[in-house]
């Protein structure tokens, strides 16, 4: 056996191992860096993954044909992930005419806004809440997680690739074979990826002035308004139970300081939504 390939062996079994016994640090306590996880996947192939999917949603989706609506939801994006704390990912920040009460985000940085979470908001804080905990995905590698540890038992080759760095981004994505399924691997989220995304999100809410309350209060009340007919953002997004306390928990971890109320451009922009004509899927 070379010692390439005994290296990779070896680094195979410490991963197998790791997740078939489930053994994991301590657990997080608030104020705690959030990290990313098990990960097969280079951060470059986040992004190759992202943009190929991306190309595909956009032939499904109308993108919003107002310069005014995109500049907004974009400003907004680029004031949260412009901490390095975000990853230094080429994040985009799409408005899509849709009316249902939804976003996502795509690996390597692509998250889409649809028009009816944007209507759903009641200050610009509770968007800049969905954003910022869109980016925590993002940043966390949560999408190339799930499909690196939904993969890990049957694609040992594909693995061992991608661990020495062997092949293309394209080539090993096709290896472990995510075929871009984002409604399945990429965009169902667990709840602990919920939860490390809310303390995350909340983390870049305050460094770009917004109230990270607001982001759990939002989220707790899509989840009470929705009944038996929830927000299509709670089905990919699961609450991970107590959010607001959760959230109130890392809030008392930050330095102190006040929080403004944003632009004060969101009613302007739901006004424009409202004149829309309604949207097409392609």
């Amino acid at each position: 056996m070379g010692v390439s390939t005994l290296m990779t062996s070896r680094v195979l079994s410490g991963s197998l191992a790791l997740l078939l016994t489930g053994t994991c640090c301590a657990a997080r306590k608030p104020g705690d860096p959030v990290k990313p996880g098990f990960n097969v996947y280079s951060k470059q192939m986040d992004v190759d993954l992202g943009r190929q999917a991306s190309a595909e949603i956009e032939k499904q989706v109308e993108v919003v044909n107002d310069p005014t609506l995109q500049n907004y939801i974009s400003d907004l994006g680029r004031r949260l992930s412009r901490h390095d704390r975000a990853g230094g990912y080429p994040y985009t920040f799409k408005l899509v005419n849709v009316d249902s009460i939804n976003a996502f985000a795509l690996p390597g940085g692509p998250v889409y806004v649809h028009t009816g979470l944007v209507l759903a908001a009641e200050i610009e804080a509770q968007l800049a809440g969905v954003l910022a905990h869109e980016i925590g995905h993002v940043a966390l590698r949560h999408a190339t997680n799930q499909a690196s540890k939904a993969n890990l038992l049957s694609l040992p080759a594909a693995l061992a690739a991608a661990v020495i760095g062997q092949g293309s981004a394209a080539a090993e994505a096709g290896q472990v074979g995510l075929g871009l399924g984002v409604n399945t691997v990429l965009l169902k989220y667990s709840r602990d990826a919920e939860s490390q995304s809310d303390a995350f999100g909340a983390r870049l809410m305050s460094d770009a002035g917004y109230n990270p309350l607001e982001m759990a209060v939002f989220f707790e009340k899509l989840q009470e308004q929705g009944g038996s007919r929830a927000p299509q953002f709670l089905s990919s997004h699961p609450n991970p139970g107590n959010r607001v306390e959760a959230v109130q928990a890392e809030i008392r971890t930050f330095p102190q300081r006040s929080y403004g109320s944003g632009t004060g451009q969101l009613n302007d922009m739901k006004q424009r939504i409202r004149r829309l004509p309604p949207g097409k899927v392609k």
